[in-house]
C-alpha cells in the first residue's frame, strides 16, 4: 500500500513538472513543443489522480489555478516599493524632451534606453516567498491595493513556483484579456443584453475584481512581466538584465523589448510598434521608454506620482471619417435586439471597417446618430470598430433618424424594454433568429441534457426547416434525422433515444432549458420545488413569485411576462402534448436512494455548491452531518478537504469522490 502511494506521489510530482514546464515553453518562450489536446490530457490526469488522493494537493500544482468558493469582498495589501504611475510624452517632441531632462539631471553621461510596448491592461503585482506565489495584488493607489491572489492564480501565464528558488521577489507586470478572447466575451455579453467592455484594459480589471475566481478563470486573461519591487537574492544592474533573468525564472516578459543607445532609435521604435500594433494578438496603448542602468535609476529618483527615469509614450487614437448607410437590428439568443450602422468602407487601424454596433438605443439617442450622418469612427483598444462622434455641420437635412421597433424584425413578436434596462428584446421564444443558439442551450446537459445535439446537428436541423421551436424536437422522425448529411442510421437513432429520455425529466430542468431571461438553474429549482407543475408556474402572479425566497422583482417580471406571450404558451402545449414532464413531483415519488445514510461534505466540490450537494442528500432521503463519527455512512471529499477527511480515514468511514457521489444521486 505504502509503494503503490510512493508510485502515486511520484507520477503527481512528474505531472506538475511537465504540465509548469510546457506553460513555460508556451507563455515565456512562446515555443510550445505539444499540442493543447495533448496538454488537456496532462491535466486531466493530474485532476483524476489529486481527486483519488486529496491528501497529495500541493499549493503550487496547477490544478490549483481554478479559485474555490466566491469570497464577500477584498483584503488590502500595502506595497513596501511603492507602484508609481508613469508621466506621458503624446508626441516626438515630448520624448527629446524627456531625454534632455534626464542627461542634464545626470550631468551630461551615456545613458542608454529600454523601449517596451505598453500592455493595454491591469497593472498587478506578484509576491514570491522562496520561489512560491504567496500574494497578488492590483495597484491601487500605488500605495496600497486589493489581495486578488486567488484571481491571479487561475492566470495560467503566472507561476505557481519559480524555475528557481529566490528568498524573496515582488514581480510587477500587466495582466490583459487577449484580443480574441476580448471579442468573445463582448459578443457573449451583448447577446444577454449586458453593459459591454470599452477595451481589453476595462475587461482585464473587471474580470480580475470578480469575487468569484471561477469567473476570472474563464476570462481567459494573459500576463507580463515589466519589473521588480521589493527583492532579496535576486542581482540586477540593468533594466535589460532584470527582464532576462525574470524570463529565465520562468515568468513571461513580452519579447518586443529592445536596449536603445539614443533618444532617437527609441522615437524610430514607436514609429514601428505606431504602424505595427494591429498586427499584435493583445492590445497596445504606447510605448514605456526607461533608463537601463539601475544605478542611474536610483539617482534620478521619483516625484510623489512617477518615476524621473521612465516615460509612457502613448499613441493619438486612430480615427476615420465615413458615412451611415443604414442601421440594421442583429437578434441574438436570449432575444436582444442590437442595432448595426452599416458603413461606407473605410480604412481604420489596419483593416477596412464596414460596420459599427450602436450597442442600443439610448445609445443612438445620445449621440443622435442618423441613417445618413458623417461620422467619425475608431476602433475601442484597436478591436471594436464605434461611432465616437457626429458631424452635424455636414448634415443635408436629408439624414433619417433611427426608430427602435415595437416588433421583432425577423418574427413579428412584440419587442419590449424592460423598465431600467438599456436592451430591448423580442419575446418569442420560436423567434428564428434565436432558434439556434436556444435550441444548443435546451438540450445542454444542465437543462434538459440530450446527448448527440450539438451545434452541428441542431444547425442542420434550423437549416432543414425541421425545427422551428424546442417542441419540435419531440416530433422529429428516423426518416427525416437519416437524410441529414453526417447523421447515419445510427446516430439517428441514439439521438431520438436521447430525446425520448428527456422527456422524463423533472421541472426543474425543462424550466431552466426555456431560456427565461434571469431564471438560471438555481431559481429554476426553486420555482418547481414551490408551484410543483409547469401549469401552476404559468399562472403564478407577480405577487406570488416575489414572495418566494431569491426570488426577485427582475426574476418575478420576466417569468410572468414569459408565460404571458401567446407564442410561448404555443410552444409549452405541443411540449406537453409531446409527453414532455411537468411536474416536479416526478422525482419526490420515486424511491428515496439515500434513505437513513449520513454524509458529511469536506473541500470544494466541482459540479455542486456545498449547499446544492446538500439540498440534493436530503431531497434523496439522506441527512447531512457537520462531524465525521462512527454513525456517517459517506464523507464526500473535494478539493482541499480538511481535518473531517483525515478523521474519516483514522475511523475507517467510507470515503466517496466527486464522481462517485455523481452517480451515488444517479445524475
Amino acid at each position: 500500500m505504502e509503494r503503490d502511494l510512493e508510485k502515486v506521489k511520484q507520477r503527481l510530482e512528474e505531472l506538475r513538472r511537465e504540465i509548469e514546464y510546457h506553460n513555460y515553453r508556451y507563455y515565456v518562450l512562446d515555443d510550445p513543443e505539444i499540442s493543447d489536446e495533448r496538454y488537456d490530457a496532462l491535466m486531466r490526469e493530474l485532476l483524476k489522480l489529486e481527486s483519488q488522493y486529496p491528501s497529495l494537493v500541493t499549493p503550487d500544482s496547477p490544478s490549483q489555478r481554478v479559485g474555490g468558493r466566491p469570497r464577500e469582498g477584498f483584503a488590502t495589501v500595502r506595497h513596501r516599493v511603492p507602484m508609481l504611475s508613469l508621466s506621458n510624452a503624446f508626441g516626438e517632441e515630448e520624448l527629446r524632451d524627456f531625454d534632455r531632462r534626464v542627461r542634464t539631471l545626470l550631468g551630461g553621461e551615456k545613458v542608454e534606453y529600454v523601449a517596451e510596448l505598453k500592455i493595454d491592461g491591469l497593472a498587478v503585482s506578484l509576491r514570491y516567498e522562496n520561489g512560491l506565489l504567496v500574494t497578488g495584488a492590483t495597484r491601487g493607489d500605488g500605495e496600497t491595493g486589493e489581495d486578488i491572489t486567488a484571481n491571479l492564480k487561475t492566470v495560467r501565464a503566472v507561476p505557481l513556483r519559480l524555475r528557481r528558488e529566490v528568498p524573496l521577489l515582488e514581480v510587477r507586470g500587466e495582466a490583459y484579456m487577449p484580443k480574441e478572447a476580448f471579442l468573445r466575451l463582448n459578443e457573449a455579453r451583448e447577446e444577454a443584453g449586458e453593459p459591454l467592455f470599452a477595451n481589453p484594459r476595462n475587461a482585464a480589471a473587471g474580470s480580475l475584481r470578480q469575487l468569484d475566481p471561477a469567473v476570472t478563470a474563464s476570462r481567459q486573461l494573459s500576463f507580463f512581466a515589466y519589473g521588480i519591487g521589493e527583492s532579496e537574492g535576486f542581482a540586477a544592474r540593468t533594466h535589460a538584465e532584470t527582464l532576462t533573468a525574470l524570463r529565465e525564472l520562468g515568468i513571461p516578459v513580452n519579447r518586443h523589448w529592445q536596449l536603445l543607445p539614443h533618444i532617437e532609435e527609441v522615437i524610430a521604435y514607436c514609429r514601428h510598434w505606431q504602424e505595427k500594433r494591429h498586427e499584435l494578438p493583445y492590445a497596445i496603448d504606447g510605448i514605456v521608454v526607461k533608463v537601463n542602468s539601475l544605478e542611474q535609476q536610483a539617482r534620478l529618483g521619483a516625484t510623489m506620482k512617477s518615476p524621473r527615469w521612465a516615460i509612457a509614450y502613448k499613441f493619438p487614437a486612430e480615427q476615420a471619417r465615413t458615412r451611415v448607410k443604414e442601421i440594421i437590428l442583429r437578434v441574438g439568443r436570449t432575444g436582444v435586439l442590437t442595432p448595426t450602422a452599416i458603413l461606407e468602407p473605410v480604412r481604420l487601424a489596419g483593416t477596412t471597417v464596414t460596420k459599427a454596433t450602436l450597442h442600443n438605443e439610448d445609445f443612438i439617442r445620445e449621440k443622435d446618430i442618423r441613417i445618413g450622418d458623417t461620422v467619425i469612427v475608431q476602433k475601442a483598444g484597436d478591436i471594436i470598430p464605434e461611432v465616437v462622434a457626429v458631424d452635424v455641420k455636414s448634415r443635408t437635412g436629408r439624414e433619417t433618424p433611427f426608430v427602435m421597433p415595437r416588433h421583432c424584425p425577423a418574427c413579428g413578436a412584440e419587442a419590449v424594454r424592460p423598465p431600467g434596462e438599456a436592451a430591448t428584446r423580442c419575446t418569442n421564444i420560436a423567434c428564428p433568429a434565436r432558434l439556434r443558439e436556444g435550441l444548443i442551450h435546451f438540450a445542454s446537459r444542465n437543462a434538459m441534457d440530450i446527448a448527440g445535439l450539438g451545434q452541428a446537428v441542431v444547425g442542420q436541423l434550423v437549416a432543414a426547416g425541421l425545427v422551428k421551436d424546442p417542441a419540435d424536437l419531440y416530433y422529429l422522425r428516423f426518416d427525416q434525422l437519416v437524410g441529414l448529411e453526417r447523421l447515419g442510421p445510427k446516430s439517428a437513432q441514439n439521438l431520438l433515444a436521447a430525446i425520448e429520455k428527456s422527456k422524463s425529466n423533472p421541472l426543474h430542468r425543462l424550466i431552466f432549458a426555456l431560456g427565461i431571461r434571469h431564471v438560471g438553474e438555481r431559481a429554476a429549482r426553486i420555482l418547481a420545488a414551490h408551484f410543483g407543475s409547469l401549469e401552476r408556474l404559468s399562472r403564478a402572479t407577480y405577487e406570488e413569485l416575489v414572495a418566494l425566497p431569491e426570488i426577485g422583482p427582475k426574476i418575478a417580471a420576466s417569468v410572468t411576462g414569459f408565460f404571458a406571450q401567446e407564442e410561448n404558451r404555443r410552444v409549452l402545449d405541443k411540449l406537453v402534448a409531446a409527453g414532455v414532464n411537468t411536474r416536479e413531483v416526478q422525482e419526490e415519488e420515486k424511491e428515496k436512494p439515500l434513505a437513513g445514510k449520513v454524509f458529511v461534505l469536506t473541500g470544494t466540490l466541482e459540479r455542486f455548491t456545498r449547499k446544492e450537494a446538500e439540498e440534493i442528500i436530503v431531497r434523496l432521503g439522506g441527512r447531512v452531518s457537520s462531524s465525521v463519527s462512527r454513525h456517517t455512512d459517506y464523507v464526500v471529499v473535494g478539493a482541499n478537504p480538511g481535518s473531517k477527511y483525515e478523521k474519516a480515514l483514522s475511523l475507517g468511514v467510507p470515503i466517496i469522490r466527486e464522481d462517485e457521489f455523481i452517480k451515488l444521486i444517479g445524475q
